[in-house]
């Protein structure tokens, strides 16, 4: 099969689908561009219908199928190609039923249920989701829309790609989020056909490397998943047509860690005033961890997705702050008598420390009778502010343990 028109079908797809999505910005940092020596672009597709890139193939698809007299659709997601398709078929007036993991952020699979689309959760991870659909789908004729190993899907999201020719004369790099992948085939097809000298590179989590892998013993193998911030990549192979694409148009693939993915999170939160999922922070992370370098060079960071949890989001956020030595964590052992609480507290306030969160334990095996433990968490302005308190606590008789 031949895939060179898929510059057309992308060409075609943002004519159709124009009216129904975002033309997304594409913003330079310059606290990025700092911090790794280039120039670095955000392209933010966590600002698109949906909340992801998703929605630009969803349309693209569901209008074709559409167009065939197709009236119910049927798809397997871990989260945002739910929330496209949902939002496609409430355009077209399509009925649409979803199948989700178990594991799917409740916020996804709310969003899914918010535009009208029917969720059924099975299994743990997105593959045994996708069974259960496929099988749906046979059993009610209800066309299946795959989440990237299709060519309507695929130029759909190809679209973002000639946005971004539009938007930015030149650039050297773009950081791709991969996984089944669908949005790299997409962009790395426009890109490559169209004639651009531009080097793409995905990035997966260390937690679900299908196509590192895959590429390395040249043929789709299937790796095993574990659990992941960015939890809409973790597919556990790729599909054939992705593959044959990644190979023909990818330069390379790249893995980041789960503590860069939730530091770009958090980064982006702190310098971009931008929330990001962890599937759409992974072009960032792989910039942390000095995978790829753009020094010198014109880098575009696709971030993908911005549909996370509210719960990850608040723990991102803490252990961003941990990080940086704006929180900090410790118990102390003091005598449980009137007044001694209230003595490390004149410390930590004198030090001009925000309590966070305060516990106190009485009893126990590792506790002598007549002392208590309390455990802190306390805002502070700098992490020598946070090292102050520990000592001065410790001068003054106070077992501390961070």
């Amino acid at each position: 099969m031949s895939y060179k028109t898929i510059r057309e079908r992308s060409l075609e797809a943002l004519k159709i689908i124009s009216n129904y999505i975002h033309r997304t910005p594409l913003d330079k940092s310059t606290t990025f561009s700092r911090m790794f020596g280039g120039e670095v672009y955000l392209k933010y597709e966590n600002l698109q219908k949906s909340g992801s890139f998703k929605a630009r193939g969803a349309l693209y698809k569901i209008n074709r199928l559409y167009h065939q007299g197709v009236r119910e659709v049927v798809a397997a997601s871990s989260g945002n190609h739910a929330q496209g398709v949902a939002y496609a078929a409430s355009i077209y007036g399509v009925k649409a039923t979803i199948f989700m993991p178990e594991t799917a952020p409740i916020a996804k699979v709310e969003a899914t249920k918010g535009y009208g689309a029917e969720v059924i959760l099975r299994g743990r991870v997105f593959d045994e989701a996708y069974e259960s659909a496929a099988s749906y789908s046979k059993e009610r004729g209800a066309a299946f829309i795959h989440p990237f190993n299709d060519l309507d899907i695929i130029a759909g999201q190809g679209t973002i790609a000639l946005e971004l020719m539009e938007q930015i004369s030149s650039f050297d790099i773009v950081l791709v989020p991969v996984g089944g992948g669908g949005l790299i085939s997409g962009i790395a097809s426009v890109l490559k056909e169209s004639g651009r000298n531009v080097k793409v590179i995905g990035i997966e989590p260390e937690a679900a490397p299908k196509f590192k892998e895959s590429l390395r013993l040249g043929r789709i193998a299937e790796v095993p998943v574990a659990p992941s911030l960015a939890d809409g990549l973790l597919a556990k192979k790729p599909g054939d047509i992705t593959f044959d694409l990644v190979r023909k148009y990818v330069d390379d693939i790249v893995t980041v860690s789960e503590d860069s993915i939730a530091r770009a999170m958090y980064l982006l939160m702190q310098r971009n005033k931008i929330v990001a999922e962890g599937s759409g922070a992974v072009g960032l992370a792989a910039l942390l961890e000095g995978k790829v370098n753009i020094e010198g060079k014109r880098c575009v960071v696709i971030i993908s997705g911005g549909n996370v949890d509210l719960t990850d989001l608040y723990r991102i956020i803490m252990r961003g702050l941990t990080a940086e030595g704006r929180m900090i964590e410790f118990s102390v052992e003091l005598v449980d008598a009137p007044g001694e609480l209230k003595r490390v507290l004149e410390v930590i306030y004198e030090y001009r420390g925000n309590i966070v969160e305060i516990t106190h334990k009485r009893g126990g095996r590792d506790i002598a009778p007549g002392r208590a433990i309390v455990g802190l968490v306390v805002e502070i302005p700098s992490k020598d502010v946070g090292n102050m308190i520990i000592s001065t606590l410790t001068s003054k008789g106070y077992r501390v343990t961070r």
